[in-house]
């Protein structure tokens, strides 16, 4: 029987692959035609559509085709101890997949950015570290972020991350009971009352002056980040009114 000979029509009809990556394959020398006639035509042998077919296998496992060319060379145990070490490799990559996928449902569902976890077991930093750093740039050679970064290297790291987390649910709480009032005055009495506890909060780390709590309500208002985190608390108008609240509470504080 003759040894059958396929077109590159064929190679495309049988396996899905392009006729442009079967060009590529041959000038990379991934895979090259059984034979080529004078007119130029490409024609493939059964042999050459099973190293295809295994080359197209390599691709969806995510190989190089650096890679690919290398497996190739081996014998097929060869290939599938590779191929027994890279399945360790894509079921962490799904397990990253998953969390990634959790992370964004969470992020959809409003859970603030500072709150999601997608950067662990990565080499950037978590987002919560990446604000401490941007924090840390803008503010580091001012005396009132020096006071705040001694009192938290008092901590160790356990205590520090309770401490975080306690700061993170005592300030939605009161962002939550402010939304509350938002149809009052920023000056009304319940309405600084809390405004008062907010800078509680803040003063667990720093001692809180006009200075920096002004420039607190102005970060609120201007870096377009916080604007996803205040979503969850008020309407559109939530922002502005919590802006008011911390001004009128830092001109009745100068005023004393």
């Amino acid at each position: 029987m003759k040894t059958p000979y396929f077109t590159v029509k064929d190679i495309i009809q049988i396996t899905g692959v392009t006729k442009r990556a079967l060009h590529y394959y041959d000038k990379t020398d991934l895979l090259k035609p059984s034979k080529v006639e004078d007119n130029g035509y490409r024609y493939y042998d059964q042999e050459a559509l099973g190293n295809l077919q295994m080359i197209l296998l390599f691709r969806e496992m995510n190989f190089s085709l650096k890679d690919i060319a290398a497996m190739m060379q081996l014998s097929k145990e060869e290939q599938k101890e590779i191929l027994r070490k890279h399945r360790s490799t894509l079921v962490q990559r799904k397990q990253k997949l998953e969390t990634i996928i959790h992370q964004l449902d969470e992020y959809v569902d409003g859970t603030d950015i500072s709150h999601l976890n997608l950067f662990d077991d990565s080499s950037i930093l978590p987002i919560q570290e990446q604000y401490e750093s941007e924090a840390k740039f803008i503010y580091g050679d001012t005396e009132k972020y020096q006071e705040f970064e001694a009192n938290v290297n008092q901590l160790s790291a356990e205590e520090q991350e309770k401490a975080y987390q306690q700061f993170s649910v005592n300030m939605e709480q009161v962002f939550r009971e402010l939304a509350k009032y938002q149809d009052l005055s920023p000056d009304s009495g319940e309405v600084q009352a809390l405004v008062l506890e907010w800078k509680s909060c803040l003063e667990q780390f720093m001692v809180c002056d006009a200075e920096i709590l002004r420039c607190i309500a102005e970060a609120y208002t201007t870096d377009r980040r916080y604007a996803g985190y205040f979503d969850q608390f008020g309407d559109e108008d939530f922002l502005r009114f919590l802006y008011e609240a911390i001004m009128v509470s830092i001109q009745s504080a100068s005023n004393r």
